[in-house]
């Protein structure tokens, strides 16, 4: 009888039903993490029709979204998930109680220590290299929604207009949000499992049925608008989009026990297979580990566009687009020719993140802090670290290398076409370079997969090939701009000017 109780207990602190743990231990929460996601695909439909803007108060809204996520994270999670609410708690007494001068730094250091202290007590209190009840996921898009809050009520409430960006002013937050407003924000049911994180402006405007009116640009008020009068369906996209990921899971299950990743750090593997070879099956078993994410990000996006968040605008056809708060894009990452390019779509949203809250804003050496960041960001596991330490020295050799050498190969297609097959294959490359420890975890296997030469490389590569500092790269990039500008005008008025000699 002890022993079944001490089951029940131990099925209820990880989450779900008692049966479906009783199927395997192993895969449990991952069922569970699935049906929970199905059933928040099911809530995004009912919450956009039968609680729509229109019809529903703002208030009711913030309510229903709230709880449904905390059920959800209940139901996965257990009591594990109070740790979303004391996390989101500490932060917004932080924010009330501090000015707003200073208190995106305080609540970027606690959302991270308490974020962090969760990674090392799972990994190494709990399980070592087990992800059963990794609730420090949702922590992680928790972390990511507070400290982009708190930097955006710094951005509206303490510095002046002049001093923003383009992108900050249209993220900047004027007014303290409420405790329902913040909740809602950080554990609505559409993102409390899987993100993707979101800005706090596109989040509330989509609960007041607005979604576009802090980014309608010039561009959008000339579009048509008809268009842009009637509220587009998300319907086809969702299910595009629904198709895709289950289409992503069923390749991953099919391959990806094809090419495990510990092959590569086989001794008879290494001592046997030529190094070509081996190159090859890096590849192709870190690209069998990539449809995992593909399928939860994917499905993610889904349920947010099925409730009616992640409305774009509409492209030069005239299409919606759904694509707000997408967090990858499949054929850029698989196709990219470069490391940026890949970086670029893959991750999107925290990448954005990563961006607005470090890059944009650190005087010093903005590359590596943002990579150390991301690092700690993701967790305790060393082989985290090794992989963002490596992506720092990957980075500057391929910044350096496009500066100097892409420019050589412009000059004539065919030219262009071996340049983007070579870099496809060298960012390839690189890429499962730099995330086999990520994978692995631990230092020791890590390093027995690595011989260093590319860190070598890399390193001799961002030191021979110069690359002006990123202040001068802004100001070039700000003088070309003006240049075209002026051009444009020149031949605008040229034109304006032949065409009255014309009819004179």
């Amino acid at each position: 009888v002890a022993l079944l109780e001490e089951r029940r207990s131990l099925s209820w602190r990880s989450g779900g039903f008692s049966h479906l743990q009783q199927v395997t231990s192993s895969v449990s929460l991952q069922v569970n993490f699935v049906v929970c996601q199905l059933c928040a695909l099911l809530s995004a439909f009912w919450f956009r029709l039968f609680l729509h803007p229109s019809k529903t108060s703002p208030v009711i809204r913030h309510v229903v979204a709230t709880l449904l996520g905390l059920y959800f994270a209940l139901f996965c999670f257990g009591w594990y998930a109070l740790h979303f609410l004391v996390q989101s708690g500490l932060t917004y007494g932080i924010m009330i109680l501090t000015g707003v001068e200073h208190m995106h730094k305080y609540c970027l250091l606690v959302a991270l220590s308490y974020l962090s202290l969760c990674q090392i007590t799972r990994v190494y209190v709990f399980d070592y290299g087990m992800y059963s009840a990794d609730f420090t996921g949702p922590m992680m898009v928790i972390t990511q929604k507070i400290t982009s809050l708190a930097f955006e009520i710094h951005d509206g409430m303490a510095r002046k207009e002049e001093h923003l960006t383009p992108g900050q002013k249209i993220l900047a937050i004027r007014r303290m949000p409420s405790l329902l407003e913040y909740f809602s924000y950080n554990c609505n049911f559409m993102g409390i499992l899987a993100g993707p994180t979101s800005s706090y402006n596109d989040y509330i405007a989509f609960i007041e049925g607005d979604p576009r009116r802090h980014r309608d640009q010039e561009a959008d008020r000339k579009s048509n608008n008809k268009l842009r009068q009637s509220e587009p369906s998300p319907n086809t996209e969702v299910v595009r989009k629904v198709a895709t990921s289950f289409f992503c899971l069923l390749v991953f299950l099919s391959v990806c026990k094809v090419f495990p990743v510990e092959r590569n750090i086989d001794d008879d593997f290494i001592a046997n297979v030529p190094v070509y070879a081996q190159v090859v099956y890096l590849y192709l078993s870190m690209l069998t580990t990539r449809p995992k994410y593909y399928f939860v990000w994917t499905l993610a996006d889904a349920i947010n566009n099925a409730a009616g968040f992640g409305f774009n605008g509409y492209d030069e056809d005239g299409s919606p687009r759904w694509d707000l708060i997408s967090n990858l894009r499949i054929l850029n990452i698989e196709l990219a020719t470069s490391f940026k390019v890949f970086l670029d779509n893959w991750n999107i949203q925290t990448a954005h993140w990563l961006k607005r809250v470090c890059y944009e804003r650190c005087p010093y050496h903005p590359t590596a802090a943002t990579f150390i960041l991301s690092a700690m960001w993701h967790g305790a596991y060393p082989g985290y670290y090794l992989t963002f330490l490596t992506g720092i020295v990957i980075t500057l050799a391929a910044r350096a290398v496009r500066h100097n050498v892409r420019p050589r190969f412009l000059h004539s297609p065919t030219h262009k076409l071996v340049y983007d097959v070579i870099t496809w294959a060298a960012t390839q490359i690189a890429i499962c370079y730099t995330v086999v420890p990520f994978v692995l975890l631990s230092v020791g296997p890590s390093l027995k997969s690595w011989y260093f030469g590319l860190h070598i490389g890399c390193i001799l590569l961002a030191v021979a090939l110069p690359v002006k500092p990123r202040h001068l790269r802004l100001k070039d990039q700000q003088k070309n701009l003006l240049q075209r500008k002026v051009q444009h005008h020149l031949e605008d008025t040229a034109r304006n000017c032949s065409q009255k000699e014309k009819d004179t």
